[in-house]
Order: C-alpha cells, then structure tokens, then sequence
C-alpha cells in the first residue's frame, strides 16, 4: 500500500530519529542501585583524530573509581613468541621479502618478527604506521594514572594474546599471507573506512565493516571460528567483569568499538543486567 496515514508516518519518522540518536560509542551507564559509570568505545590506534578527547571524557574518568581497558601491559614477551622454531622456515623467499620490508616500515626487527606468533605479525602488519607509541586506548589510561584511578584490565595478557593459541599454526599463516597480499593502498582505505565510522560514532558499522574487512580476506569458515574466539567468547568474560565492577562502584570501562555492537556485544550485555544507558556526545 503506497498511501501512508500522517500519525503512522510521524511515528516511523520518531522511531527512526530515536535510533539515530542511540548510536554512540560513549555511554553513561546507571546501575540497578543508581551508581553511575561510563562505557566508551575505542580504536587502537595513535591517529589524532582519535585522541583528541572531549571534556565530557575527561570528567567522566575523574568521577569514576576505577578505569578497566581491555588488557593492562604485557611483561612477558613469551606470550608474543613462537613456542618453538623460527617462522623463516615456513615462507617463501618472497613472503619473507615483504615481511622484511613490512618490518622496516613498522620499525621492527626481523630477527624479532621471525620469532613472534604469525596471527600477531598479521594484525601489527595491517595497520597504519604508528607514529607515536601511544594509541588511545594507552593515552587514556595515562591520564586515568594521572588522576590516581586504579587500573585493571578486561583481561590479563595471557588471555588477551593467547586467545589464537587454540588455532593451528597452518591457520595462522593463512592469516599472515592474507596480509601480505594487501597493497598499502587497500590497507589506507579500509583504515579511513573504519575511522569515518568510528568518528560518527556508529558501533554497528564499526562492527559490520570489522567483519567485512576481515572476514573479506579470509575463508569464511576460518573467519566465522577467529570471530567467535575474537568476539563473541571474548564479549561473554569482558560483559560479565565489567559488569560486576560497575556493580560495586563507579568504573570508566575502555573496550574495543567493535565489542560494543550486536547480541552479544557489551551494550545488549549491560541492558540485560538492568542498567540505564544514556548516550553521551564525545565529540569536542
């Protein structure tokens, strides 16, 4: 039917701007108790655009008790390594030429990169060139030290950078090699697609752009298993943790954008456990 009643469209016109204005990647979160605490969406990435950070950010830290990120620093480099051998071993001589040249680019050593685990290298090698070495996630818990906050993380670092442990090393490599195929070119605009999103505070579209990219690279099958272990099983221990802190207290939580968005995302997680959540604008 081509002819639409005015109060239905009205009321199409209001759902629609009332789900336009819940799209956000910062948020107050008020507990069943009315404690208050915040969830803000991050990129791990040290570009300006992103590290320039509101007021409303800043006061948001400095009335919360507590400041969770996703992992705190890492002190044991054997969490990044091979168990055993050398990755030399299992590339071809040009495999190995652009691994030498990517090292160059992102300020490695090749001697270190042949040592590390192949989903790791894959993951710093499809990334911009950092140009400082604080991405927003750690700008954001430098000035929470500043503010005396305690600090603690969604996950230890054995969690955090074994969480591909479980895949074969064959699988690893398809991941790496699916990286190196990529020409700078494509790695500049996926990265501009994913900043555009993120700056327009859209956790779905930062989440559905996060798994086209990635998931466009793989096999499917591969990438349907890495997103249940990278997102959803990860999204179950990161709600429930955080949750519980927001229960005891005020806590600034700072989580991947992608892990806000989707049924099992962190925002679904927070409504179900019967909090609030008031959308805050993050921009300057």
């Amino acid at each position: 039917m081509r002819a639409c009643f005015s109060w239905i469209c009205i009321g199409l016109l209001w759902m629609s701007t009332a789900l336009a204005a819940e799209k956000s990647l910062f948020w107050q979160l008020q507990s069943p108790t009315g404690t208050t605490s915040y969830l803000f969406g991050t990129m791990h990435t040290d570009d300006n655009r992103v590290t320039n950070f509101s007021p409303a950010v800043i006061e948001a830290i400095k009335s919360s008790d507590t400041f969770m990120m996703e992992v705190t620093e890492n002190n044991d480099p054997s969490l990044f390594l091979l168990p055993q051998g050398n990755l030399a071993q299992y590339l071809t001589n040009d495999e190995f030429e652009k691994i030498r040249d990517l090292t160059d680019f992102h300020v490695m050593h090749i001697g270190a990169a042949m040592q590390m685990k192949p989903w790791l290298l894959a993951v710093v090698f499809d990334l911009p060139k950092p140009q400082t070495p604080f991405a927003q996630d750690n700008l954001l818990k430098t000035k929470a030290e500043e503010m005396n906050k305690y600090v603690v993380g969604l996950e230890s670092p054995t969690e955090h950078f074994g969480v591909m442990d479980g895949f074969s090393l064959d699988d690893q490599l398809v991941m790496l090699r699916a990286v190196l195929k990529r020409t700078p070119a494509e790695k500049e605009k996926d990265f501009n697609r994913l900043l555009a999103a993120y700056l327009a505070g859209d956790a779905d579209k930062v989440a559905n752009l996060d798994d086209k990219i990635t998931g466009g690279m793989l096999p499917q099958t591969l990438w349907q298993r890495m997103r249940v272990k990278l997102l959803d099983e990860r999204n179950l221990v990161m709600a429930e943790r955080s949750i519980q802190k927001a229960n005891q207290g005020p806590v600034f939580i700072a989580v991947g954008a992608a892990h806000l968005a989707g049924k099992t995302g962190l925002l679904e997680a927070f409504k179900q456990a019967g909090f609030k959540l008031t959308p805050i604008k993050a921009a300057r």
